[in-house]
């Protein structure tokens, strides 16, 4: 790392940042700006910037080395240290000590703080430290202006969670019927339409399918009426070890047709680690990270599965390359009923990644999104290993 910060860089990093504040921009945006000004004057590795709410932190911004830890969500204990090792804890062989922290605040209420990684180079020294607590500064200050910050506002009281598990619940219900619904309803419109031209090899496997989906439709709602309790809202769903390799494949397989013959499975180590979490969940993440991927992309592109794991995680991604997302929009894709402006695709009804964010935090883990090196998107899921 330098001796000094590049302050010809800071310089001109603040004004142009200034600027857009000025202007009224999105704050998430100019946030972003920021961080990485934090990076490029001070000469690190990768910077970050976590916000904070009652008793935990979210990583909304993040660049360089640090960008695997977008979208985590950490205990906030009050001290620098804990998101100090969020950030150090995805950078492979990151360490606490080359990382450094300062608090961002407003008002005197501390709204975040800004981390930087700086690797092995050398240490900080104190005009180092000078420029984080200058740009914390700028940060804190715009959280002042509410233009788009927080952008995880606090936790809502007792009945609006009650009410957001409850829509979380008829989401996934809804995800859950939608597929044998429509295959029931494909063969039935088949066979209505073309029963004299199927022959009788093809009415007998219209009716098998129909069969076998109507009993996949009853055990499911049989599962789904047995996870409610007596006042209708939704239980816990079920728990524990499971192979992530094997659960992807069967999601996978149960994709519509066209979606899955577009699914390229990439790295899928034989050894890799069980996951902890819910299995069956894995179905409706896949099926709504792949749709979003076939909704932004050209239909003859594939749509690239891999998975891996990485200390106590374990991690899948979703890559297409399609037209990409601004990394301004990687937090607010995951807000309820958000939508990117007209790009000429269907769109969709602005409910699938914030759907996804919700199942896998319930799971003790973390979604994000980043724009693809060469075009495109990546979604990145990350799960506790057994």
């Amino acid at each position: 790392m330098p001796d000094r910060p590049d302050y010809v860089t800071l310089t001109r990093g603040q004004i142009a940042a200034l600027d857009r504040v000025n202007a009224g921009e999105p704050g998430l945006s100019v946030l972003s700006q920021f961080v990485r000004l934090a990076q490029d004057s001070l000469g690190a590795l990768g910077a970050g910037f976590a916000e904070y709410s009652s008793g935990h932190a979210r990583i909304i911004s993040a660049t360089g080395v640090c960008e695997p830890a977008l979208g985590r969500r950490v205990a906030n204990t009050g001290d620098l240290s804990s998101v100090n090792s969020a950030f150090a804890g995805n950078i492979e062989g990151g360490e606490l000590r080359h990382t450094l922290g300062a608090r961002c605040e407003m008002s005197g209420v501390v709204v975040g703080s800004l981390h930087v990684y700086f690797g092995a180079a050398g240490d900080p020294g104190p005009e180092h430290h000078a420029v984080m607590e200058l740009i914390a500064g700028h940060l804190g200050r715009l959280y002042g202006r509410q233009a788009g910050l927080p952008v995880h506002p606090e936790p809502a009281p007792d009945q609006a969670r009650r009410q957001e598990d409850r829509d979380l619940w008829v989401a996934v219900t809804s995800h859950e019927l939608r597929t044998p619904v429509t295959v029931i309803k494909g063969y039935a419109d088949t066979l209505t339409n073309h029963w004299d031209t199927l022959g009788e090899p093809g009415r007998r496997e219209a009716a098998r399918v129909i069969g076998t989906r109507a009993g996949e439709l009853a055990r499911l709602l049989d599962r789904l009426l047995s996870a409610t309790t007596d006042d209708g809202s939704a239980s816990s769903p079920p728990t524990g070890p499971f192979d992530l390799a094997e659960a992807l494949r069967e999601a996978a397989g149960e994709l519509p047709g066209a979606l899955r013959q577009r699914i390229h499975f990439g790295e899928l180590p034989p050894d890799l680690p069980k996951a902890y979490g819910n299995r069956d969940s894995v179905a409706t993440i896949l099926t709504e990270l792949a749709t979003n991927a076939e909704r932004n992309s050209e239909p003859d592109t594939p749509i690239e599965v891999c998975a891996g794991t990485e200390d106590d995680t374990l991690r899948f991604r979703v890559a297409d390359r399609g037209i990409g997302i601004a990394p301004e929009h990687v937090e607010s894709a995951f807000e309820r009923y958000w939508q990117a402006g007209e790009n000429g695709r269907q769109p969709g009804a602005g409910l699938g990644l914030y759907l996804v964010r919700r199942l896998v935090e319930r799971q003790n883990g973390w979604v994000s999104l980043r724009p693809r090196e060469g075009g495109g998107t990546v979604a990145e899921v990350r799960l506790p290993r057994a």
